[in-house]
């Protein structure tokens, strides 16, 4: 999948759906939940494929985060997380530990 540039996070959520990242994830007790499985997911089981930061548009302190993941059992969806004050540092602290896809030998940084 080629890095894209969104406009907003609405649109991203749209485009990724549209490639097969249809599924939201959320987080709770230190793993992370597929909303239409139910299936839990450590850190180890997840690959980070693109992140994407967003300011609001009436707001640029109303910013958050959206990451793409792709699990190994092919299960692909997102999370978004508020960024600077607002992040959820449990989340971050999560995804931190999960593997970053290369591109082009250079890893995504956050």
């Amino acid at each position: 999948m080629k890095f894209q540039n969104y406009r907003s996070l609405s649109q991203a959520l749209e485009k990724l759906k549209e490639l097969g990242y249809s599924g939201d994830f959320r987080f709770k007790n230190h793993r992370l939940i597929h909303n239409s499985t139910e299936k839990t997911y450590t850190s180890d089981e997840l690959l980070i494929i693109e992140h994407h930061r967003f300011e609001g548009i009436t707001n640029p302190s109303d910013m958050s985060i959206l990451f793409v993941l792709e699990a190994e059992d092919g299960t692909k969806g997102t999370i978004v997380s508020g960024y600077g004050i607002y992040a959820n540092m449990e989340l971050i602290e999560f995804l931190n530990k999960v593997k970053i896809k290369e591109s082009r030998g250079v890893l995504h940084q956050m």
